[in-house]
């Protein structure tokens, strides 16, 4: 299916996020005068937001695209992990998978913003893996999701927050391949060589320095030749795609007759960040579901994490946006890839 054919069908794709969730709070004011305790801005707030961040905001990301989403993650039992429930179900987001674990705080990660800027993060978490009984659980809970409903993908959403450990990823990872079922896999350090035989492989240039533990030359394409085929052999995965910020995304999939290619990033006004990943990552999934070419999948979730990155904070992708960006460059994008 073609990348435009596809974003008019993303509601035909029935996925499952499993990973990190986290809850974004934003305090938002202006500066008006520095602190006379200590040389730092005094911030007078005006406003104050709570948005679903790491894998809630994958799946917000895939519920915008307009994917049928349910989530499995440990949170605890606390007032953030109510908050967290309360806002993925008013997203039209299933909650039967979410594991309260006893003692352990929901990640919240707060941010100070001032003139449309990021001020400050303060991070509240526990990142230690969950324990056996709740790894046991959550498995379970998949499984029972995976046995009795559709689904189309699986994606892996790692933070290193604990709540893939090594068992749930393989213990899903398994039947995925079992039931014939994509897997999509956004991975951080602890947990890179757990990933092994997905469909999709996506870190971005750190995550892959960490991951492989050599230096990684970013302006120069043959050395990200080189660290993406070292990657890709070593996981045995059928694609590998990596972030490269403002040079764009490159790819990798010689088994789909695939060679290592780099698609370029589109100028923007970058404003945020944040929230890049998990747009790119939700885009791939959903366009992976349903056998979009790969190059296709690249260059359209190269331009869904370029179009997030305009706007302050964690933000989903606007998907009549995303086919109007794709519409005009699609023709570039084809020539791009015909002269290689």
């Amino acid at each position: 299916m073609e990348a435009l054919n596809a974003l008019q069908n993303t509601y035909r794709v029935s996925a499952l996020v499993i990973g990190d969730v986290m809850l974004d709070a934003y305090l938002i004011g202006q500066v008006n005068r520095i602190s006379p305790e200590a040389p730092v801005p005094i911030v007078d707030v005006l406003q104050r937001d709570k948005r679903l961040g790491g894998a809630a905001n994958v799946a917000k990301n895939l519920i915008a695209l307009g994917a049928q989403v349910q989530v499995a993650a440990a949170i605890g039992k606390d007032a953030a992990g109510q908050e967290i429930q309360r806002l993925l179900q008013s997203h039209g987001i299933a909650t039967n998978a979410l594991i309260e674990v006893p003692n352990r705080p929901t990640t919240v990660k707060t941010r100070v913003i001032s003139n449309g800027q990021q001020l400050l993060r303060v991070d509240e978490e526990q990142s230690s893996e969950i324990e056996g009984p709740w790894t046991e659980k959550l498995i379970a809970q998949c499984k029972a999701i995976m046995s009795t409903q559709r689904i189309d993908v699986v994606v892996f959403e790692d933070y290193d927050k604990g709540t893939l450990t090594p068992a749930v990823i393989d213990a899903i990872s398994v039947l995925c391949r079992q039931q014939g079922i994509k897997t999509t896999a956004d991975p951080k350090f602890r947990n890179f060589d757990c990933y092994r035989h997905v469909d999709l492989f996506k870190p971005n240039l750190k995550e892959m320095r960490e991951g492989l533990g050599m230096a990684i030359h970013k302006e120069a394409d043959a050395s990200l030749a080189k660290a993406v085929q070292r990657m890709h052999e070593r996981l045995e995965v059928s694609i590998s795609m990596v972030t490269l910020s403002e040079r764009g995304v490159c790819f990798y999939a010689p088994d789909k007759a695939q060679e290592f290619r780099r698609i370029p990033a589109f100028e923007r006004e970058i404003t945020d960040v944040s929230g890049a990943g998990d747009a790119v990552i939700a885009v791939a999934s959903v366009l992976l579901a349903l056998d979009v070419p790969i190059w296709q999948i690249a260059a359209v979730a190269n331009l869904a994490g370029g179009l997030v990155c305009e706007k302050v904070g964690v933000v989903t992708v606007e998907i009549e946006r995303l086919k109007s960006e794709w519409e005009t460059h699609a023709d570039a994008m084809a020539t791009l890839m015909q002269s290689k």
